[in-house]
């Protein structure tokens, strides 16, 4: 394993749109044989999954008060809160696929190096979650290119929680599917629970010992590192100019159809946004915080013009394949959540 450096002239990169694409280019365009990482900290902002509606999931309002970014990502899970309190962690695998989409062998890791300092209750846990005495201190999403991946998440050191509360608008399934009554109740920062000795840690101090700890070395300087070169950051620039700095990836539109449904399932949250006239669905558009390799939009394109009953849904939902497209979820399922309100849910 080795470390790539995403300091640029020698200095941090804190803008989240440039962090947040970086992966892209890594795995898509400069592809450095063998096992990277990438871990750096990021200025305020929103980070949304790339199937995840930001007019649902974000109180944006307060986001464009408060001067709070929003960045959507080109993996899927679900939105969250960084800002210089949180560290990010991404490894960038190229020419071995072995552990994609196990976030297992992806999140041991930085629970083990956890442990190392103290913190006994460590682990990973649920679909994507690193945790500390049950609470969430880490989430974690993986797109893949090719022979190539790049998985991490986020790491809750010192987080601003009471802008996290306000700017984030959690889907009450989600959190009833779980038996948790707020978001306060399953997340936590990591630095309560630093030994004494530790406590007046920063976020970089705690960046650091993380890094030691991965590559078994005594100080960030003994790490083998690749540096971003400015040939690098001139691709990584006009990427961004072209596409991940602009509005209409990290906002999308917000369809604004007739109705909204949304169910947490054990593959994640999955909504649906449409309208139905004439007995028809005329339009629709699905979003959510699962995670998938195939297209979601398929369904859209069998269900646009589709019977709103039980027996059209079923004929154009047997089209598509779901299980490769969205995740393990039955088409009763889906039609379920379809006919929500027409079922009297």
């Amino acid at each position: 394993m080795f470390l790539i450096d995403t300091s640029r002239h020698g200095e941090p990169v804190y803008d989240p749109i440039v962090n947040q694409s970086l992966d892209n280019y890594l795995i898509n365009d400069l592809r450095l044989p063998g096992h990277g990482l990438i871990m750096y900290i990021n200025d305020p902002a929103v980070i949304i999954g790339r199937f995840q509606n930001a007019y649902a999931e974000v109180n944006l309002p307060y986001l464009k008060e408060q001067g709070i970014k929003l960045v959507r990502r080109s993996s899927g899970g679900g939105a969250v809160y960084h800002d210089r309190g949180n560290i990010v962690f991404e490894n960038i695998v190229v020419g071995d696929l072995s552990n994609y989409g196990d976030f297992k062998a992806i999140g041991e890791p930085i629970a083990q190096a956890l442990r190392q300092l103290g913190i006994a209750s460590a682990e990973v846990r649920g679909r994507n979650d690193i945790a500390v005495d049950g609470k969430k201190c880490s989430g974690m999403a993986m797109v893949k290119s090719g022979d190539a991946y790049a998985a991490g998440g986020t790491i809750l050191f010192d987080l601003d929680q009471t802008v996290a509360r306000q700017v984030l608008t959690p889907d009450r399934g989600k959190l009833e599917s779980k038996g948790i009554k707020s978001v306060d109740a399953r997340i936590t920062n990591l630095k309560p629970y630093l030994p004494t000795q530790y406590q007046t840690w920063t976020s970089d101090d705690f960046k650091d010992y993380l890094l030691c700890a991965l590559f078994e070395v005594d100080q960030v300087a003994d790490i083998p590192t690749y540096h971003l070169t400015d040939e690098d950051w001139a691709i990584i620039d006009q990427r961004i100019a072209d596409h991940y700095g602009q509005a209409a990836w990290n906002y999308g539109k917000n369809p604004g159809y007739q109705r909204y449904v949304s169910k947490h399932f054990p593959i994640g949250t999955i909504s649906f946004n449409f309208s139905v006239q004439e007995q028809k669905i005329s339009a629709i558009k699905v979003f959510g915080d699962f995670f998938t390799t195939g297209d979601p939009t398929k369904l859209e394109s069998v269900l646009l013009g589709c019977g709103f009953d039980h027996d059209h849904l079923r004929a154009s939902l047997s089209q598509v394949n779901l299980a490769a497209n969205l995740g393990h979820v039955t088409v009763d399922e889906i039609i379920d959540l379809l006919m929500e309100d027409t079922n009297g849910n």
